[in-house]
């Protein structure tokens, strides 16, 4: 937050501007009226969600892995298996999904741990995944749906540059 009259940087709690002596008493009392806003009741939810998202996913992608690496190069050594199954075609399929999966978890993870550290790019990759998410039913949609009605209103970017601002640097 800055005065409006002189430019100064000011605190969320401050009452008087530092260079000029404005007060900003009624500010912080209509600010501590309202309440925490929408994205500061919801921020730390969500970030946690999509980190369970991203363990979520990180676990079936192991399985797919798993299954593309060890059992599809040997399926046709096992007994009473047809001799047409294409293996190495579905080595290399469920290997290829299991890497794009983890690709996913990645980014799942990467915007859950910047939400909670409050980073600017963390809003705009959890909006971009949320509606990737929206095709991921029922979880990835539910999530999807929740982090876009927490995070793409215009007045929640706002308030997500309130946190960010807030947030203590590192």
């Amino acid at each position: 937050m800055f005065c409006d009259r002189c430019g100064a940087a000011l605190q969320p709690d401050q009452r008087f501007c530092g260079q000029c002596g404005k007060d900003f008493a009624a500010v912080v009392r209509q600010q501590a009226a309202h309440g925490p806003n929408r994205v500061q009741e919801h921020i730390r939810f969500i970030a946690v969600l999509w980190l369970a998202l991203a363990v979520i996913e990180i676990i079936g992608a192991t399985v797919l892995l798993i299954l593309g690496n060890v059992l599809f190069p040997h399926i046709n050594e096992l007994p009473g298996a047809p001799p047409d199954v294409p293996a190495g075609f579905l080595s290399s399929l469920f290997c290829a999904i299991g890497v794009a999966i983890l690709i996913k978890a990645g980014a799942s993870f990467l915007a859950g741990w910047g939400l909670l550290q409050r980073e600017r790019w963390a809003r705009i990759l959890t909006l971009v995944l949320s509606f990737l998410a929206l095709l991921n039913f029922p979880l990835g949609t539910a999530l999807g749906v929740y982090s876009l009605w927490v995070l793409l209103p215009q007045e929640s970017e706002r308030e997500y540059e309130q946190e960010v601002a807030r947030a203590p640097t590192a």
